[in-house]
């Protein structure tokens, strides 16, 4: 699973949506959908403006927990035992 770390590392910055909105020139219901549900898609151009107004890297900024997608899950069964 992968999720975004917007609102963490916004708030460990002391920045709030509609502050990270305007340095970031995202809009604000998009801050609020990632605020909101960390899991949510965006494009790479809104995650550059992101790492940028935050200072991070997407390193930084994404969190990755290795678990299938829904759409996978029971897919790779005999994968997943045969790896570890």
């Amino acid at each position: 699973m992968i999720r975004l770390r917007v609102q963490a590392i916004a708030e460990a910055k002391k920045i709030s949506m509609t502050h990270l909105s305007r340095i970031s020139d995202v809009e604000y219901k998009t801050v609020r959908k990632i605020f909101r549900d960390p899991g949510a898609e965006i494009g790479l151009s809104t995650l550059d403006k992101l790492c940028w107004a935050l200072r991070v890297t997407p390193a930084e900024l994404i969190e990755y927990t290795r678990t299938p997608p829904e759409s996978l899950r029971g897919a790779f069964d005999d994968e997943e035992d045969e790896q570890g």
